[in-house]
């Protein structure tokens, strides 16, 4: 290997980029004394030998680091040099890859200006070295040139640079097969990387017309139907204006169906995957196709290979899904507005769907429910099987019924779970008034079957319907009550036995109690579980000290339920949950004694911590809800705390997002008594906030900061500079989840709400911040539905902010200050109103807003409420509103309003 002065060479070395883009000589770093070939540092970082493979990687960086156009011109001549091993060929390709893109979109954006700021020259040599790797015999070189060229392309593409490329990759086409796999493997990696508007109509059609005379049943090459086919599945998204196109779009799903019969297994799934993505992108179109897509889909169903058959499934669950989406958008009434019609393909299809997908659930394999990523045919055609309950509602039951009353006492355990899942499966979807009469007809059999059946798989699924049967026809909205004094006792009895039973039949037991103690959660005064919440506690921890309770679950699913049978408790029962918590605590301490942990070790003594601060989390909410029950849970104030510290200290993520979220819960129940712990836990409050790569631990942190404001009100004061600070960073990071922002905005309120007119200080960052995000979420025009979502959360953020902050400063001498910011406020609730499309959410924040403000500053805002745009018209499509938290706040509103102007 390389000696340290071979190393301090590299970082001098020097690439010579000849002036005509040849590709070649780039196989060695020049330094003076010492020639060291990039190839066997790219064979090193792949060794067995962690210290070799170490010091390559090291190698590596520092060149990179050092000179990188020399850098990337040595990888990308390793990649299109056939006289290099494949393996140093692939890892060259693959480092090239990763330096121009990654994952973090902050990091993303760095590699993308850097590419862009290279020299033209050295690019142009790069992407001569990749377009020619794209005909070498060796297949996995050209794959990951094909993958690179994708990457560079989305970079370049954008900014109408490249321009060349679509027809170079298109000349290939008259080559030998496997420069022509090569480039529609190509094509497809870059239509996955490029937007279809980057692209122009010409080019697109000219890629289709590649890619379809790919897939043609003519083309007698396999790997070059392949490659066309898997590159259709990508190039769908741009076939926008070739589906409008009759003749386009039939000549596209002839290729399309045709390929799924072809000879070879790879081909058949790929041409299956197009029609699943054609499914739910071109659901209006399929009308005149959809006859000859149940036919092919059926055959496929019935005689393919698994993998092929599981696709032809998941075309039917596909447009399940779509007509579900409008149903759920439009009801059942179909209006000029409706974007896309409902065209009823499954109603249609239900008379022989259905007994194709019953035939898939006889299709079980002897290990499934042990092992829980597994997906067969069975589960595929089960869960299809449900979408089509949900799609069509009661008209699913009676094609079901006789299926199930025939299988469900045979001998061969497959006929009898097959029975049990088809029954589990349409339990959502049809109505309580048509389910429950046949429900109150099979409880007994199912209790039964799930003590006495002498098959595992059977109970399992038996385990996973009674929960079903909970989840959806048992709570205080269902008429017809399925849990009646007469069998409530039995039902109990055979969970808490099925406990004991093999994990994966445990797992679902804990999933029915938690469901069927979920039904009871909105009844007040006594609940028909009362009398066994003694044994069903017991029998949860039990299952949770099992020593196979890391198998399926198990672990995590008793826990679930014994948090639930805690939240839905009675008053009768809070002695009992009162005791719960030295158990708890005893068992998270127990957890923060181990030491020396292996990493495996660790991450289950983390995942444990997590669970039981989780669980604590729930008893202390239920504990803290009414003020007899908050002085008896407060002896054990100080030793949670210490516990939930302990836990901090160990330093993991996850543990510190459960231990967070259980801190907030503490605060609530604790309210100013908290201030004590502050000084200790604040450096962890910090950390949390400081938490960009886990985001989810940053956003559990900041609302943590609102409950501390709620429970500690002004003596968060002192700590106010530090989380101020640190909201301000977290907010002007590109670094950090956006979903993350919101959030923080809100906390401005409720610390704004904290400490009243001390805020003060804050104003001056907080305001401008407050008016550039207002300025941004104003407009949201023809933004798809996840953009909109996201700007009436931002929105609901910078209200919920107004609000508290007009709130907070309300009676104090310092109001004043708030006036200059009184018109942009009002521009903003005016722009919010014009675009016409907030949600509920953020119509009711802003009307109260609008009432905060004329509130606080009184007559000060009651000129400028009179002056704005359209105040009024928002009041009054307010205070007629049927939501009745809209109207309240209306008519708070409306009083403050003209208080304000008759001043």
């Amino acid at each position: 290997m390389t000696t340290k002065c071979g190393i301090r060479l590299l970082y001098h070395a020097y690439f010579f980029v000849e002036s005509g883009p040849v590709c070649g000589h780039l196989d060695y770093f020049h330094g003076n004394h010492i020639a060291m070939e990039v190839t066997q540092v790219l064979l090193n970082a792949q060794s067995v030998d962690s210290t070799v493979r170490k010091h390559a990687e090291e190698t590596l960086k520092q060149f990179q680091e050092q000179n990188l156009p020399g850098f990337l011109l040595s990888l990308s001549g390793e990649l299109a040099s056939e006289e290099k091993p494949v393996d140093s060929r692939k890892l060259a390709g693959l480092i090239l890859k990763n330096a121009l893109d990654a994952k973090e979109q902050h990091r993303k954006y760095e590699l993308v200006q850097r590419w862009l700021s290279l020299d033209v020259a050295v690019k142009t040599q790069i992407k001569t070295c990749l377009l020619q790797t794209l005909s070498s015999p060796a297949p996995d070189a050209r794959s990951t040139a094909s993958q690179v060229i994708a990457k560079v392309a989305g970079i370049e593409l954008p900014q109408k640079q490249w321009p060349e490329l679509i027809g170079s990759l298109l000349s290939n086409q008259q080559l030998p097969a496997h420069i022509k796999q090569a480039t529609l493997e190509t094509l497809g990696y870059l239509c996955e990387e490029v937007s279809p508007d980057v692209m122009e109509q010409d080019q697109v059609n000219k890629i289709l017309t590649a890619v379809i005379q790919g897939m043609n049943a003519e083309e007698k090459n396999n790997d070059v139907r392949l490659a066309a086919t898997r590159a259709l599945y990508n190039a769908l998204g741009f076939a926008q204006a070739n589906f409008t196109n009759d003749m386009e779009r039939d000549f596209i799903m002839r290729v399309v169906c045709q390929a799924t019969l072809s000879p070879e297994v790879k081909i058949r799934q790929a041409a299956f995957e197009c029609l699943v993505s054609i499914s739910s992108t071109y659901y209006e179109k399929l009308a005149p196709y959809i006859q000859d897509i149940f036919s092919i889909t059926a055959k496929a169903v019935r005689e393919d290979e698994e993998p092929v058959a599981l696709q032809a499934i998941e075309f039917w669950s596909s447009i399940c899904d779509e007509e579900i989406d409008i149903l759920e958008d439009y009801g059942g009434d179909f209006t000029a507005d409706s974007d896309v019609p409902c065209y009823n393909f499954i109603k249609q299809a239900l008379p022989a769907l259905v007994p194709m997908l019953l035939e898939t659930l006889l299709k079980q394999e002897e290990d499934q429910d042990q092992d829980e990523v597994a997906w067969n045919l069975a589960m595929a055609g089960g869960t299809c099987l449900g979408l089509v309950a949900r799609t069509v509602g009661d008209d699913i039951v009676p094609l079901v019924m006789p299926f199930i009353e025939e299988n469900i006492t045979k001998p061969d355990w497959r006929q009898r779970e097959a029975a049990t899942y088809a029954f589990g499966s349409i339990l959502e979807g049809p109505s309580p008034d048509k389910l429950t009469p046949i429900v109150n007809g099979a409880l007994n059999f199912m209790l039964t079957a799930l003590t006495k059946d002498a098959n595992s798989h059977v109970k399992d699924t038996t385990a996973w319907t009674l929960g079903r049967i909970f989840e959806f026809l048992h709570g205080s909205t269902v008429e017809i009550p399925i849990i009646t004094p007469a069998n409530c006792q039995q039902i109990i009895t055979v969970l808490l036995q099925s406990m004991k039973d093999a994990p994966n039949v445990a797992e679902k037991a804990c999933g029915a109690l938690y469901f069927l103690a979920q039904g009871y959660g909105d009844v007040a005064a006594s609940s028909p579980l009362t009398p066994f919440f003694q044994e069903m506690v017991q029998s949860l921890l039990t299952a949770t000290h099992r020593e196979d309770a890391g198998e399926s679950r198990l672990r995590t699913a008793a826990y679930e339920a014994l948090n639930e049978v805690v939240r839905c408790s009675t008053d009768e029962t809070v002695p009992m949950v009162l005791q719960l918590v030295p158990v708890i605590m005893m068992e998270l301490h127990q957890t923060l004694e181990a030491q020396k942990l292996s990493s495996d070790e660790r991450e289950k003594q983390s995942e444990l911590q997590g669970l039981l601060c989780g669980c604590l989390q729930v008893i202390i909410q239920k504990l803290g809800s009414s003020e007899q029950t908050k002085y008896a849970f407060s002896q054990y104030a100080d030793q949670i705390m210490s516990l939930f510290l302990r836990v901090f200290a160990c330093r993991s993520a996850t543990v510190h997002e459960e231990a967070m979220l259980s801190i907030g819960a503490l605060a609530y129940a604790t309210g100013p008594d908290f201030a004590k712990y502050m000084p200790e836990f604040y450096k962890y409050l910090e950390m949390g906030l400081q938490n960009f790569e886990e985001y989810q631990v940053c956003a559990v942190t900041v609302g943590v900061v609102g409950d501390l404001c709620r429970a500690l009100e002004d003596k968060i004061l002192p700590y106010c500079d530090g989380i101020m600070t640190q909201l301000l960073k977290d907010l002007s990071s590109n670094q950090l989840h956006r979903s993350v922002k919101p959030p923080i905005f809100s906390c401005f309120g409720d610390i704004a709400l904290a400490i009243g007119e001390n805020f003060e200080k804050y104003l001056m960052y907080a305001m401008p911040m407050l008016q550039s995000a207002a300025e941004l979420s104003a407009r949201a025009t023809g933004a798809d539905d996840e953009i909109l979502d996201y700007t009436n959360l931002l929105r609901n953020g910078i209200l919920e902010a107004y609000s508290g902050i007009f709130q907070g400063f309300k009676n104090s001498p310092k109001t004043q200050l708030l006036i200059p910011y009184a018109p942009h406020i009002l521009q903003f609730l005016d722009s919010i109103y014009m675009e016409k499309d907030m949600d509920d959410v953020v119509m009711k924040t802003a009307i109260g807003v609008l009432g905060d403000l004329a509130d606080t500053l009184g007559s000060n805002a009651g000129s400028l409420i009179q002056q704005s745009v359209s105040s009024k018209d928002f009041l009054i499509e307010c205070l007629s509103s049927d939501d009745h938290l809209i109207k309240e706040s209306a008519e708070w509103a409306q009083m403050a309003i003209s208080r304000a102007i008759s001043v």
